[in-house]
């Protein structure tokens, strides 16, 4: 039999608890062993709990159990969810978790310390939810050279999308539904503003590349400007509009990241994934586009990827699973301003020479229309180029007179 706690009892630790409960034969057969929940952790009251005895307030009480050898993690943020890891990993337990925050901000050194204390650090459900994803890159496609991953990582924002694109909703409605249906938090910054995409590109790039990727490192933009207008565009050029996170390696070593709204074709695989699904495409030098699609979140997909963490600590106790990035550097990726792009841009120019204005200074756009604009309203697609330079062109464009609106950059992903 093998002693675990549990560290947290919202969504995702109560729902550890439930599968590990609920499907404690098959998690046996799988194991290799019995696994018991000894304790859980929390500091409020559950007295209508089946599990009320496991409870405790004391995380001493799991710490200094040398029967407990595997702590699954699932407080969420960074503090104290870092200081107990630490501690739990420099007393020899695994740990296992879905923070995505912490893995984000502090998996190279976690790892590390699991190194050293030949334990294991796990975190399945950090990126993705139920879809299985940091498995895959490090095990299955291991023979590959990862050339680049792109992916629709958050289920909120794709949701607000998606009723943007179909039921032609504003920003706001859309919002507010998905509050509604509990697909978006009361505070819903982390996910509109791009920075929960963000938190699991770095995640993703870190393990197929090798080195640590910080959050800040990565220009983050969210959903929050995108408007009906730039949706209706996005169906006159032959696309939809969604929120991507993405990673390419460059010639000299450098990772070029982004976080960003873009226009998709709709003949792009992540075109057609839509409401509160997730999918990450995974481009291998061996395979080709590998496509992974599913919930990228939920109580029981999430603990589901948790638990299966679990059961491979359990059957890797005498030998290490080996799962390691090193630290990063602050030239490891590439300033975006250098990213070549290609942009869609919404503006006014009440004098009605905006789109000769764009023509002339870009060296040729391709203009959009959309019905019921206003006439002193135009759009267009810029050439690629580098991103500095597009901002500059924008801000010469602005000096002329223009109102530039919107501004989306186009996807390329077929």
């Amino acid at each position: 039999m093998v002693q675990i706690a549990v560290m947290g009892y919202g969504v995702v630790g109560s729902g550890v608890v439930e599968v590990l409960t609920q499907h404690a034969e098959s998690i046996a057969k799988r194991a290799k062993e019995e696994i018991r929940i000894k304790k859980i952790l929390d500091l409020r009251e559950f007295p209508e709990s089946p599990f009320t005895a496991q409870f405790t307030k004391s995380f001493d009480e799991i710490l200094e159990d040398p029967e407990i050898r595997v702590v699954v993690e699932a407080m969420g943020g960074l503090h104290p969810a870092l200081e107990y890891t630490r501690q739990c990993l420099e007393a020899g337990k695994s740990v296992v978790t879905s923070n995505k925050e912490l893995v984000a901000e502090k998996g190279a050194e976690l790892l590390a310390l699991a190194q050293g204390k030949n334990v294991n650090y796990l975190f399945e459900a950090s990126v993705g939810g139920g879809i299985p994803i940091i498995r895959p890159i490090s095990q299955c496609l291991a023979a590959n050279e990862v050339i680049g991953i792109a992916g629709i990582l958050n289920g909120t924002t794709n949701f607000i999308l998606t009723k943007m694109i179909r039921d032609h909703m504003g920003f706001e409605d859309a919002l507010a539904l998905a509050q509604k249906l509990g697909y978006a938090e009361r505070n819903p910054a982390a996910d509109i503003e791009g920075e929960d995409a963000c938190r699991k590109i770095c995640i993703l790039a870190s393990l197929a590349f090798g080195k640590h990727v910080y959050p800040r490192q990565v220009h983050t933009e969210g959903i929050t400007d995108i408007t009906k207008e730039d949706v209706e565009y996005a169906d006159s050029w032959g696309g939809v509009i969604k929120l991507i996170a993405e990673v390419k390696k460059l010639g000299n070593g450098q990772l070029q990241l982004l976080v960003s709204p873009m226009f998709l074709s709709r003949e792009s695989q992540l075109a057609t994934v839509d409401d509160v699904f997730n999918g990450i495409l995974v481009r291998g030098d061996a395979t080709g586009d590998v496509m992974f699609y599913g919930k990228g979140a939920g109580k029981l997909p999430t603990a589901s990827a948790v638990v299966a963490d679990v059961i491979d600590c359990v059957k890797h106790f005498k030998a290490r699973k080996y799962l390691f990035w090193e630290d990063g550097s602050p030239d490891y990726v590439q300033d975006f301003l250098r990213n070549p792009a290609s942009m869609y841009v919404r503006a006014k120019d009440e004098s009605g020479g905006g789109l000769k204005k764009a023509d002339a200074l870009f060296g040729g756009v391709t203009p959009l229309a959309r019905p019921g604009a206003e006439p002193a309203e135009f759009a267009f697609v810029t050439p690629k180029q580098e991103e500095g330079a597009l901002q500059q062109k924008l801000e010469t464009l602005e000096a002329q007179g223009v109102s530039v609106l919107s501004r989306v950059r186009i996807g390329d992903f077929s």
